[in-house]
């Protein structure tokens, strides 16, 4: 892994103190990472080394923008990341993780890579979901969302139409969809409230 070289860490020889380093996180590191959560960012890492006798402590602050698909349209969107993280090294005999924190690199190679760590730290800062401020969607994939969103037929009043700022509305298209099926027709006299 060449291409993220710069993202090596000589630990063995490294005396006791500590030590800084910055790195800044651009559209050519995620492309090089290639995966499909993030294409694009600009994220600046700070990242304070720790030496002691037993462990190398590092201490991440992560700070920037990326960019990543909105869950509702697809289009990309701007996510803002922000986030500290902590990774404890230790030498020993083989790669082991520990923990989630705490990871053992085999003594002879005494050298961490730490591009993917840094990738995993600005993934596990996306919200789990992501949109779009309101109004901001693609106007196109928001109507066809809209289209297709499971909704209580109780909560509709049909005397309105339900329009997004596109001019596209919930009822547009085929009115097959109004039918209700007789199989579930039977269901509607449930009452779950008793239980």
């Amino acid at each position: 892994m060449a291409k993220f070289s710069k993202y090596n860490i000589r630990l063995l020889g490294l005396a006791q103190g500590e030590y800084s380093f910055e790195y800044n996180l651009d559209n050519k590191f995620f492309q090089d990472i290639d995966d499909e959560e993030v294409g694009k960012g600009d994220v600046k890492v700070l990242l304070k080394l720790v030496v002691t006798p037993s462990a190398f402590d590092f201490s991440f602050d992560l700070k920037g923008i990326i960019q990543i698909p909105c869950n509702r349209c697809l289009d990309e969107m701007s996510q803002q990341i922000e986030t500290q993280n902590r990774l404890v090294v230790k030498l020993g005999d083989e790669y082991s993780e520990e923990s989630d924190e705490v990871i053992i690199i085999p003594r002879d190679e005494g050298e961490i890579n730490i591009a993917w760590f840094l990738y995993e730290f600005v993934v596990l800062n996306i919200p789990i979901k992501h949109f779009h401020e309101p109004g901001k969607c693609n106007r196109f994939m928001n109507a066809k969302f809209r289209k297709h969103k499971a909704v209580d037929r109780n909560d509709i009043d049909d005397d309105t139409i339900d329009e997004d700022s596109s001019g596209y509305s919930e009822d547009d298209g085929d009115t097959s969809d109004n039918i209700i099926d007789p199989r579930w027709e039977s269901l509607k006299g449930l009452s779950f409230e008793d239980n």
